[in-house]
């Protein structure tokens, strides 16, 4: 499956990537953790900015959203949804903003 990781500015800077995010070829069952997985082979910059390279935990500042929901606090195995899977719906990182 073909699916359409939409990345923001720094991580895109970063990787030297060109556009909004990567285009990824995965197998079914296409899932959160193996997105992310593909997206660390793909793009050796991003190692460690998604998650923790030890933990796999998502880093604090780091959201994923798909469909109008957010996946940041599911499990890396969960599904990603079929409109992701099909290439309707990307796959959305968010770098959350935090301050006062």
């Amino acid at each position: 499956m073909r699916i359409h990781v939409v990345l923001p500015y720094h991580l895109r800077t970063l990787a030297r990537i060109v556009g909004d995010g990567v285009d990824l070829d995965l197998a079914e069952p296409v899932t959160l953790g193996q997105t992310l997985a593909a997206l660390e082979r793909e793009h050796p910059a991003l190692r460690g900015t998604f998650r923790d390279p030890q933990t796999l935990q998502r880093r604090a500042f780091i959201r994923y959203f798909a469909c109008k929901e957010d996946l940041s606090h599911e499990p890396l195995d969960t599904p990603l949804p079929e409109a992701v899977v099909r290439g309707e719906e990307p796959l959305l990182v968010i770098g959350a903003m935090a301050g006062g």
